[in-house]
């Protein structure tokens, strides 16, 4: 590259370094953003600060002289209860069980009176009594039954009570205030009331509700809604629900949300209400102030910081900005040498030095110098990445196995050999093509996607025969492993291993082939097994090599395997799942021996694994392999899992041994696995063979 193609581009860098780029400009929004926010923030809060302040005095203004009202009401009630129970302690069972003694006893405490508008006295087994009212005692059937109702619940609860307002008018509304009479065992005999005009001395007087200042009032009333005091008599006994701010404050859905402890709140008008609660009656005592004028000096307030708030924000977000610009100025030079690479230019044939003289050395230039090292990383990478590819590729070409990667069902690796089975000459031809989809379409392939279907889903891979269809139109026969591995992404992919299997699919349609090898498993069946272990005990001895079998007497290893609770698969999932299983198994112990020995299917859920020429220690070794990658295999069928483990027995073969005995051992073998727990390998001891005539 020429030197002047090198000197253009920093100088067109230059003349439009001051330009921001996208970043400086977000970044000077926000900046503008942050700026009003705390000013608007600030002044805000100054606006409110003192707000908070004026209005808590007034509260605790007003909470005092609230709260000490309604200590005051309680100590009425209190005394009034205390002066009840007076006279509730000369209610003796003497009295009460003669009317004479009873009403002569009332007269002398005619000194109750004074205080209360009638006393009451309830016998609690008959539900009679008298009342005294003045000087005047007259059965208690003449009191209301407003009266009655609530001696009665007295009289049931044993526990003292006082009553809601009762009458229809301010003048004659009344407060009953009632007493159990209990004797020694904790039983009420008898119930005293005493009845209060709601606007007595004792009680509620109208001066009580006369307001404190101008804008203030004092409202107090009942748990039930019902105003007891309030400074226009025409109020008093009048519902809550019409009374202005009280009704929205204290009432929800028509009823009345009592308070159970001292509160204070400022309404939206402006209003300051605060209350407290006059105990055993729940009355609720309320002081309302109307203080908007109060507040007015605020206002002005507020509206000097927004003032002061938009002047200091204007000042801040010009410094701010002037700032900015300064301190991102290197950014902007470095956007410019990025475009340049992205350009095509290399890092190192941008110089730089022109553009670092009006800056300090700092972050951007190191920036700069990790800029260039990961471009060169990344070139490296890529050259890395084709000889990788490069590597794969040769490897796919001449492996003497079908291979496929899949993703998404999609073909997107293929070997060299899975092109030659199926006759395509180039990969290309079968990449984005669904592997499935080549499955051909003969009768003996009607059913294969779904029982591929069926094993994923199963065992989570595939392992059987296919017929494949080629580009010709012939159909050939492949065993088929399918596994699936982990991509890049959340999809996962499967490899496909492909061996053509034709010549061992024609070798089973020999008129013989029934006859050594089971039609289940494709296993070796036991004559099978027998036969080949018959030649393997004596191998050695036929070729006369008596001492060498003194020597070396081991001529292998055979297990015995038994599948632990095979039938509880039968019975929950059937008899097909069953079988499914033990194709499965059949080719999960071929694949673990193939390169040690072989397997045969001894019938049902048992199998035998011989292993020519192994001592006894690879032969465990192997036996453990084999029960931990069962163990490892949990098959699903019908939405339910089912756990696998082996029981074996293995035994050393000896030249020369019955291939009965051999086998026989070995079911004791298992047997005592089965016996010691299952899921486990029991090693047992081969008897010596006879000596030949």
């Amino acid at each position: 590259m020429s030197a002047a193609p090198d000197m253009a581009v920093p100088e067109a860098a230059l003349r439009r370094a001051w330009l921001p780029g996208p970043l400086v400009r977000a970044l000077a929004l926000l900046l503008l953003v942050a700026v009003i926010a705390s000013g608007v923030a600030s002044a805000w809060l100054m606006s409110r600060s003192s707000e908070p302040q004026t209005v808590q005095r007034i509260l605790d203004q007003d909470g005092g002289e609230v709260e000490m009202l309604a200590r005051m009401l309680s100590s009425k009630i209190e005394q009034n209860l205390k002066l009840l129970g007076t006279v509730a302690d000369g209610v003796t069972p003497v009295v009460l069980n003669s009317n004479p003694k009873l009403r002569a006893w009332l007269l002398q405490g005619r000194q109750v009176g004074r205080v209360f508008d009638s006393v009451v006295v309830l016998k609690a087994d008959a539900a009679t009594g008298l009342r005294l009212q003045g000087d005047r005692v007259e059965p208690v059937a003449a009191i209301s039954g407003a009266q009655q109702e609530v001696l009665q619940r007295v009289r049931a609860n044993g526990k003292p009570m006082v009553s809601g307002v009762l009458g229809d008018t301010a003048a004659q509304a009344q407060l009953l205030l009632a007493l159990p009479v209990l004797d020694g065992a904790g039983g009420v005999t008898a119930v005293v009331a005493g009845a209060l005009r709601l606007q007595s001395q004792s009680l509620l007087p109208p001066a009580l509700a006369l307001p404190v200042r101008d804008n203030t009032r004092f409202v107090i009333f009942s748990r039930d809604g019902v105003i007891l005091s309030h400074p226009d008599p025409a109020r008093v006994l009048g519902p809550l629900r019409d009374e202005p701010e009280l009704g929205g404050l204290f009432m929800r859905n028509g009823a009345v949300r009592s308070p159970v402890a001292p509160g204070k709140v400022v309404l939206a008008d402006g209003s300051v209400v605060g209350w407290a609660v006059v105990g055993l009656p729940q009355w609720v005592v309320v002081r309302v102030n109307h203080t908007p004028a109060l507040l007015q000096p605020l206002v002005a307030a507020e509206q000097r910081a927004w003032w002061v708030a938009g002047a200091g924000m204007v000042l801040v977000a010009l410094l701010g900005l002037g700032a900015l610009w300064w301190l991102t100025r290197p950014l902007t030079l470095l956007r410019q040498r990025a475009r340049a690479v992205l350009a095509g230019e290399h890092p190192a044939s941008v110089p730089w030095a022109e553009q670092r003289r009006s800056l300090a050395n700092g972050e951007v230039d190191d920036v700069v110098r990790v800029f260039g090292r990961l471009v060169q990383l990344r070139r490296q990478q890529l050259r890395n990445a084709l000889v990788l590819s490069r590597h794969l590729d040769a490897v796919l070409e001449h492996v003497p196995l079908g291979i496929a990667l899949t993703r998404a069902q999609r073909i997107e690796l293929v070997s060299g050999e899975a092109c030659r089975m199926l006759g395509y000459e180039t990969s290309a031809q079968l990449v984005g093509r669904d592997l499935l989809q080549l499955v051909s379409s003969a009768p003996d392939g009607a059913d294969v996607l779904e029982r591929v279907r069926a094993d994923f889903a199963a065992h989570g891979s595939f392992h059987g025969e296919l017929p494949l269809a080629r580009s010709d139109g012939a159909t050939f026969w492949a065993r088929v492993q399918g596994a699936p591995v982990r991509l890049e992404g959340p999809v996962e992919g499967v490899v496909w291993v492909l061996e053509d299997g034709s010549a061992e699919r024609e070798a089973r349609r020999q008129h013989d082939w029934e006859r050594w090898n089971d039609m289940l498993t494709f296993l070796p069946n036991r004559a099978a097994l027998e036969r080949r272990l018959q030649l393997l005990l004596s191998e050695r001895v036929g070729r006369g090599a008596r001492a060498n079998a003194a020597l070396f007497p081991e001529a292998g290893a055979l297990l015995h395997i038994d599948v632990d609770h095979f039938t509880l698969i039968n019975e929950l999932a059937g008899h097909a799942s069953g079988d499914d299983v033990l194709r499965h198994l059949a080719r999960l112990l071929a694949a673990q021996v193939r390169q040690m020995g072989w397997v045969a299917r001894l019938g049902g859920d048992e199998f035998a694994v011989v292993l020519p020429g192994a001592n006894v220690h690879r032969a465990t070794a192997l036996a453990d392999q084999l029960r931990l990658a069962v163990a490892g295999w949990e098959p699903t069928y019908h939405g339910r899992s089912f756990s696998m483990s082996l029981s074996i027995g293995l035994v050393m073969l000896l030249h020369g041994a019955a291939v009965a005995d051999v086998l026989a051992s070995a079911d004791m073998a298992c047997y005592a696995a089965k016996r010691a727990g299952r899921n486990r390998v029991e090693v047992r001891a081969e008897p010596q063979p006879a000596e030949p005539a």
